[in-house]
């Protein structure tokens, strides 16, 4: 499945049906008189965020949404039929852009089963039935529906993971989330082997927890050099980040800072975040050279390092362990009551 992580999108709402102009007109009533029914209310536009997708791929290929119209009313005082909401299904961690120069944050999708009425269908139209006074009995007027609401929207994707890898291109971040998840990230001896965001499920210790990989970052990614700092909006919303430094790098001091550096130039959060620091592919090294980086690595950082080997498994669980300590037990995205809230919202 091809990975898409913003859409542009237009939605609109159902028109409402325009009322009926009738008269009743039956043997042996001697007074019919109006009987138009009110007309059916548009259908919304709806948005629910659901579990088991992680790419807006679908929005490529359709990009247009319209909610049905309501119905026209009929005689007899019958009411038109109301159109169906049309809803949008999105995955967890979507946000819902308008589309002018800020991109201004319209809605966030970050609970699975959330929903947002986004623009609501247009009221029927009366029938000439409601007209009737005491001085018009036999109105001819109706109304012709309330319009429906129309906008063009930005959908951006921010994957929901517990824990974020973070590293310059080649320190091993794939084979480290293909080592210790279920994900079946490529594997390359060159830089950018990840292109796009993995997510792979953590088992450990009898519990589990969702650990994000994005593609490596360079000097200037903040000012788009390499694949550029866009994949960073997918560990904001992580609560812990694992910085691997490849241990065959010429200064793994350096490669620490020059990650730092531009998460820093990036803003969110980033560097505000919790962080494990390890220093990956220790088994192409003695101990005596692991020991020196380590140390190393420790000075520039400021933190305790971990020496490990994604390959062959060394130093995984004491990585595993650190992140486990920083992750809360609990989440719980619904109210005391155990109830989904939904969400309504309009522009107008």
């Amino acid at each position: 499945m091809h990975f898409l992580d913003q859409a542009k999108i237009f939605v609109r709402s159902g028109a409402g049906g325009p009322g009926a102009v009738s008269f009743r007109r039956e043997k042996f009533i001697e007074y019919g008189g109006p009987d138009g029914g009110n007309g059916g209310k548009g259908g919304d536009i709806v948005f629910e965020a659901v579990a088991g997708l992680n790419t807006l791929i679908d929005f490529r290929y359709t990009q247009h949404f319209r909610a049905p119209r309501g119905q026209g009313g009929a005689g007899s005082n019958m009411t038109g039929g109301g159109g169906d909401d049309l809803v949008i299904q999105v995955p967890v961690g979507t946000q819902i852009l308008a589309d002018d120069e800020e991109r201004s944050l319209l809605v966030d999708m970050t609970t699975v089963g959330q929903r947002v009425m986004f623009l609501r269908g247009g009221d029927g139209g009366r029938g000439n039935a409601s007209y009737k006074t005491s001085t018009n009995r036999a109105p001819r007027q109706h109304g012709t529906g309330w319009p429906s609401d129309e906008a063009w929207l930005w959908l951006r994707l921010k994957l929901l993971a517990d824990a974020g890898l973070v590293g310059l291109p080649n320190a091993g971040k794939s084979t480290f989330i293909n080592a210790v998840t279920n994900a079946q990230a490529k594997v390359g001896a060159y830089a950018f082997t990840t292109t796009r965001p993995q997510l792979g499920v953590v088992r450990h210790k009898s519990r589990e927890f969702v650990l994000a990989d994005i593609p490596g970052l360079i000097e200037g990614a903040a000012e788009g050099a390499g694949i550029g700092d866009r994949f960073l909006g997918h560990i904001e919303r992580c609560r812990v980040l694992l910085h691997l430094v490849d241990a065959n790098d010429t200064d793994v001091a350096e490669s620490y800072r020059i990650v730092r550096d531009e998460l820093n130039a990036y803003g969110a959060g980033l560097t505000d975040k919790p962080v494990v620091v390890a220093l990956n592919k220790i088994d192409t090294l003695d101990d005596e050279l692991i020991a020196a980086l380590s140390a190393e690595l420790e000075e520039a950082s400021g933190a305790i390092v971990i020496p490990l080997s994604g390959a062959s498994g060394t130093g995984v669980d004491w990585a595993l362990d650190k992140l486990l300590e920083m992750i809360p037990t609990t989440d719980s995205p619904v109210d005391d009551d155990g109830a989904e809230d939904e969400v309504q919202w309009s522009p107008v």
